[in-house]
């Protein structure tokens, strides 16, 4: 029989570490601190769910009843019907399809230009970027609502993309990756004839997938939950999507209702987040490719 034992890891402490007590007293510690936290954010969820389904008189009943006294299946249908949701969720998903073509191309090339095309100047530009990242969200809001309504780009989707194609931080989070890639892939890209352009294109991208999917999920996630922009620039009801369609019905419809809509808001979220959520783990961790 082998002698070597093999130490089974779980996470970043081993089988071996769990034998030493104050290593495991921490371990309970922060597992039952976790588990708290957990439920206390389950809580808010898990109280809509239960409260959507009950009827007026019940919802505002008190004390409140935990489990409903009365299901009423139909009301998905009736709210969904009444309230219009499938219009919010087509022009969520135009919102979210733009901001991510003009993500990816956008700042993509951006960060291919600082990392490897470097042209003159190229420092200056990238310590611009990075500060651009210090400035406060409030100070750059009125200048760029100013310019949208003067450029008539109201009830328009092209200014949420546009601030998708101009972010910092996923200009320098691409940077930071193709800066992993080898150079020698690039100048064999160059004695095969390819072009700066064609060496993105056939190089760069096949070589991005994590750091696209990464920059993918959390755009389209930033998509479907964005409220502020939409909110100011889309005044025609039949363009809001559905972070601002659940802030309109607040008054427009029964409580009990409202907590049926709500339900449809979070369903895109909550399956992007379970097909995804491997690589919104894993995106924390995203470099470069060392050859």
């Amino acid at each position: 029989m082998d002698s070597t034992k093999t130490v089974k890891r779980t996470g970043v402490i081993s089988d071996l570490d769990m034998h030493i007590p104050k290593v495991k007293a921490g371990y309970w510690i922060n597992l039952i601190l976790l588990v708290l936290i957990a439920v206390v954010c389950l809580i808010p969820l898990l109280w809509t769910l239960v409260s959507a389904f009950k009827d007026t008189k019940e919802f505002y009943s008190m004390p409140p009843t935990i489990i409903p006294k009365s299901f009423n299946s139909d009301a998905l249908g009736i709210v969904w019907r009444k309230t219009n949701l499938l219009k919010s969720y087509m022009n969520t998903f135009y919102i979210a399809a733009g901001e991510l073509g003009f993500c990816i191309v956008i700042n993509g090339l951006g960060g291919y230009v600082l990392s490897r095309l470097k042209p003159k100047g190229y420092r200056m530009i990238f310590s611009c970027i990075f500060w651009t990242m210090l400035m406060p969200h409030s100070v750059k809001m009125v200048p760029l609502f100013i310019t949208f309504v003067k450029a008539n780009l109201t009830n328009s989707f092209l200014p949420m993309w546009m601030m998708a194609g101009a972010n910092a931080f996923n200009v320098l989070l691409f940077k930071s990756f193709f800066d992993g890639i080898p150079q020698s892939y690039l100048e064999s890209a160059r004695l095969d004839g390819c072009n700066n352009m064609q060496i993105f294109y056939k190089i760069i991208i096949p070589l991005s997938k994590p750091i696209i999917v990464t920059v993918s999920i959390f755009t389209v996630n930033g998509a479907c939950s964005s409220f502020m922009w939409p909110y100011l620039l889309l005044t025609d009801e039949m363009l809001v999507p559905m972070a601002v369609k659940i802030y309109m019905l607040k008054t427009e419809i029964p409580m009990n209702e409202y907590m049926i809509a709500m339900i449809f808001i979070m369903i895109p979220t909550t399956v992007l987040f379970l097909l995804t959520q491997k690589h919104i783990m894993d995106g924390v961790n995203v470099g470069g490719i060392k050859g």
